[in-house]
């Protein structure tokens, strides 16, 4: 059996089970949803917010120790679909996203409390501050935000990707809403609320910010 067209079949059959579910024929399971959620990430006009993000973010969510198994399954459906919608010309991505885990997962039989506990989480991903004592919370925003603690190279791939997305703003626009958002992340105290996230990524963080915040607001 050639795996290639194995892999495409199974595909093409959750997305059939996603359709049908979704017209009310029949209840969706957690992985048919999932198959659908990753081909959002993997849609056009992503150069950050794709796949390779979500996969590093349940990547880190895997590496955390110490944690309770239903908070580890309420995390992993939050990072599965906090950015499940993208669009760089919209201000509600954050919003529309919880919405649509909402939807999806009470269809697919989700406890209720459980469903908007995963819908605050995301929610959480629009200002990326947290309440004290909020441990799901703070985890989330660190593991999100994780990227701004990579390593100078990676660092630069993921700044130039974010222009990428931006590429319909003009450049001395783009300049002053990046120089904002990163003036916003630094004003953080701490920037990441998670201890452990914090200890690793907070120093080079700021270090990675602040060298972009001096090219974006030095001469064009």
């Amino acid at each position: 059996m050639n795996p290639r067209r194995s892999a495409a079949t199974v595909f093409r059959r959750r997305e059939e089970l996603f359709q049908r579910a979704m017209e009310g024929t029949t209840a969706p399971d957690l992985e048919t949803l999932e198959a659908a959620v990753r081909r959002d990430y993997a849609g056009p006009g992503r150069h950050y917010h794709d796949v390779a993000h979500l996969d590093d973010c349940l990547a880190q969510l895997s590496r955390v120790e110490g944690l309770a198994e239903d908070d580890r399954r309420r995390l992993r459906l939050a990072l599965l679909w906090h950015d499940v919608i993208y669009d760089p010309r919209r201000r509600d991505n954050e919003e529309a996203s919880a919405e649509r885990a909402r939807q999806e997962l009470a269809a697919a039989g989700i406890a209720a409390a459980e469903v908007e506990e995963v819908v605050r989480l995301i929610l959480l991903t629009k200002g990326h501050r947290v309440a004290e004592g909020d441990r799901r919370g703070a985890l989330l925003v660190s593991i999100d935000l994780s990227i701004l603690g990579a390593e100078a190279e990676r660092y630069r791939a993921y700044a130039d990707a974010i222009r990428l997305e931006y590429a319909h703003v003009p450049e001395a626009a783009y300049r002053a809403g990046r120089a904002a958002i990163l003036r916003s992340l630094l004003d953080a105290d701490p920037l990441y609320p998670d201890p452990a996230f914090r200890d690793r990524l907070e120093e080079t963080a700021r270090r990675n910010l602040a060298l972009e915040l001096a090219e974006l607001t030095g001469p064009i």
